[in-house]
């Protein structure tokens, strides 16, 4: 794609063609189309970056999987505003073009502010156009007051374009469309209701990509069909109109101290853990670690040289009996965590760790049981560090989200992990801190430094060790 000339007029400044998929609320099908368009896009050889805003983690799987690349989240409430363009320019490094999904409602953001946090948020911030995707399968006319009412709510804002969605007939889209021209935003394209190819849903919303084996071939279908239904060349140069970014990318080499000797971290991976943030993982590696994923459900053993561990988040209670089956890693991951080897468990970390999960025995390291219940618990928190821990001095403010379904009885143990908004959660001490709290590191970069200096250490010592089992053999 061709550089922009307005580029050369901030100092510094780099064009970044890009855009935001809005939506009037949940359900219209942002994440459907913002995959097939990725996808549709990379199939005409554009290289694209992903985005999504909020914490979501199963979104950004999809969106990798049309993209080639992570998975990004531009989450203002876990990483501050001062951060959300340098991480996307960071994402977007090397490419032709950045889609940024939404979340929920164009201006639903956190509750008790003015939309903080929410699709209108992250579009202001990032001085991105945006394209709505309105599902139109209950109204015809009443489409362009719902555009209209997006478009000119917030001045600051600009929709520059729409994509009818779940259209019943030929006559039914015709007649929204029509509805549409008085409100001055394009209309890039129009899906029929037979058109769409959603994901299946369960407890916590879509089942992650990783657990599908058939999702490349459904978005390759979609993205074909989004390229015959949507105008892409109008969608490319929307994205092209977006203003120059002079903000400089993130670099996680200058968020965190660097050690020495490249411990190795086992992050948890596969089907069962498909959760956790891209700049996490980054920041372990800037910091002089090894990052090496293992399966929890086909790995007999942590992988060689493990000095530290990282159990993200996932479905664990899906795939409880089976990970019970792998008594083999189980034992050798209790085995490293009592040793000391640091250990990071978030949410379903925290269940694999427990004593037993909805009846199947785990690793036995935190004394609850962990079930699952009817009550969803969803939300950013304010977490505060109670003691000095692994990943937190003691006095440390962050900022979270939680969102499970399962309870540990008991809740938490005496030394919690963190204090959600006052209330204790999860287990800490100096090598070992389970929470069900999801913390985005780029926000709160201190953690991959505490946790990289302690595998460190904790690297040190098994060299120590093996060093002194030579001599004795000699």
């Amino acid at each position: 794609m061709a550089s922009s000339p307005q580029a050369d007029h901030v100092p510094g400044a780099a064009h970044l063609p890009r855009l935001v998929i809005g939506a009037p609320a949940s359900g219209h099908g942002k994440t459907t189309v913002a995959s097939g368009l990725m996808a549709a896009l990379r199939a005409r050889g554009l290289t694209v970056a992903p985005g999504k805003v909020g914490p979501d983690y199963i979104d950004p799987g999809y969106h990798a999987l049309a993209t080639g690349r992570p998975g990004r989240n531009l989450d203002p409430v876990l990483c501050g505003e001062d951060r959300i363009v340098p991480l996307l320019r960071h994402g977007a490094a090397g490419a032709d073009v950045a889609i940024i999904e939404g979340v929920m409602g164009l201006f639903d953001g956190q509750f008790g502010t003015d939309g903080f946090g929410s699709t209108a948020h992250v579009a202001r911030l990032t001085r991105s156009p945006i394209v709505l995707v309105v599902d139109i399968s209950h109204v015809s006319q009443t489409v362009a007051a719902w555009v209209h009412g997006l478009a000119t709510f917030d001045p600051r804002l600009r929709v520059a374009g729409v994509i009818l969605n779940k259209a019943g007939s030929p006559r039914h889209a015709s007649e929204a469309v029509r509805s549409l021209e008085a409100t001055g935003v394009e209309v890039l394209g129009v899906l029929h209701r037979d058109a769409g190819i959603v994901a299946p849903s369960r407890h916590l919303g879509l089942v992650p990509v990783a657990e599908r084996a058939e999702a490349a071939g459904e978005l390759g279908r979609l993205a074909a069909q989004l390229a015959d239904a949507v105008d892409l060349d109008a969608l490319l140069a929307i994205a092209e109109s977006a203003p120059p970014l002079a903000e400089p990318p993130w670099d996680p080499a200058t968020e965190v101290t660097r050690v020495n000797g490249e411990p190795v971290i086992a992050v948890a991976g596969g089907r069962s853990f498909t959760f956790r943030y891209a700049e996490n993982t980054e920041l372990l590696t800037a910091a002089g670690c090894r990052v090496v994923e293992f399966d929890p459900l086909t790995d007999a053993r942590l992988p060689t040289g493990t000095s530290g561990i990282l159990l993200g988040g996932g479905f664990p209670e899906v795939y409880a009996e089976s990970l019970a089956q792998n008594a083999a890693l189980t034992a050798d991951l209790a085995a490293h965590v009592r040793a000391g080897v640091p250990t990071i468990a978030e949410c379903a970390g925290l269940l694999y760790l427990a004593r037993s999960l909805d009846g199947h025995p785990m690793a036995d390291i935190v004394a609850a049981r962990a079930a699952m219940t009817p009550k969803l618990t969803l939300g950013y928190r304010t977490a505060i560090a109670p003691t000095d821990n692994l990943v937190a001095a003691a006095g440390t403010r962050v900022r979270g989200h939680e969102f499970h379904r399962t309870q540990l009885d008991p809740p938490a143990g005496e030394r919690a992990g963190w204090l959600l908004d006052g209330r204790p959660d999860g287990y800490a001490s100096a090598s070992l801190h389970a929470s069900y709290l999801h913390v985005h590191w780029a926000g709160f970069p201190d953690m991959a430094s505490r946790f990289a200096a302690a595998a460190a250490t904790c690297a040190e010592r098994l060299v120590e060790f093996s060093n002194h089992v030579i001599e004795g053999e000699r």
